[in-house]
């Protein structure tokens, strides 16, 4: 039976956090954090498997501070270092506010950046960590899609988000023709002049944010990297850098299979997950 998916508002100071969430709070929680893509939000990415997980976890699938309906502070912190640090921060606030003294992460693209700052900074906060098409690792690991994200707003159309989040999947005939339709209903999210300002000052590199080896070396949690064969956002290299470098680190690829793994193989993505929430990978 599917989960019901309950949205909410969360007070945390002066900014206010979107949150979708399913499930019992008294089970296990599993935080999951979305990427960074134009009109991204945690329903984008996360609606179907929070309905999927919800039987048996504590689902929680927030707007992070500067997307979708969270807060969108003005002005946004100088350059992607701050911001992300000040998402982390506000990440680890909301589980704090919400009575929530551990959870499971799972971070997909800069989500994947998010979820290891928060296990390296609050390593008592997070259980499981896992890390899906997880961005941070070094350059060469960026793969030929980014740069039409990063520079989504030098035009952006209908046509720039169709090829846009074409390019998220290996075989977009999955969503059975309604790509068009999705592009169409997500752009007028993503040109919000407050979603813009945040996506620009996200991805402004002249503050960078730096994930050393020292630090992946340091992570103790149980982790499990996913990651799709043909990501053509975050290439697979990404996450062998991490699965060679994290100690306690599996890794699970999946072929035929690009950026969006929980959309484009949601049956086998909730399988693996479940078992690695529960001990048995």
């Amino acid at each position: 039976m599917k989960a019901e998916v309950k949205v909410s508002r969360v007070a945390l100071g002066d900014v206010e956090i979107h949150l979708n969430e399913s499930g019992d709070p008294q089970a296990p929680a599993v935080l999951f954090l979305h990427g960074s893509g134009p009109g991204a939000t945690g329903a984008s990415n996360w609606e179907a498997i929070l309905s999927d997980m919800g039987d048996a976890y504590h689902c929680l699938a927030p707007d992070v501070l500067g997307f979708g309906s969270s807060t969108h502070p003005n002005p946004p912190p100088a350059g992607l270092g701050p911001f992300t640090q000040l998402r982390i921060d506000t990440i680890v606030a909301l589980l704090e506010k919400l009575g929530i003294e551990k959870a499971s992460v799972v971070g997909n693209s800069m989500g994947g950046i998010w979820s290891i700052g928060a296990a390296v900074q609050y390593p008592e906060v997070v259980d499981k960590l896992v890390l899906m098409g997880a961005g941070g690792a070094p350059a060469e690991f960026l793969g030929p899609s980014l740069p039409g994200l990063v520079n989504f707003y030098e035009d952006p159309s209908p046509a720039a988000m169709t090829k846009l989040l074409t390019e998220f999947l290996y075989e977009p005939a999955i969503l059975g023709g309604r790509l068009e339709d999705i592009a169409r209903d997500r752009l007028p999210q993503a040109v919000r002049p407050e979603v813009e300002r945040s996506h620009r000052a996200t991805f402004d590199l002249s503050n960078p944010w730096q994930i050393t080896e020292e630090q992946l070396a340091g992570i103790e949690h149980e982790t499990l990297l996913v990651h799709g064969r043909e990501d053509t956002f975050v290439t697979l290299g990404g996450g062998l850098y991490y699965f060679e470098r994290i100690p306690n680190a599996r890794l699970y690829g999946i072929g035929k299979c690009g950026h969006w793994t929980q959309i484009e193989h949601r049956e086998r993505f909730v399988a693996v997950l479940r078992g690695f929430l529960e001990g048995r990978l």
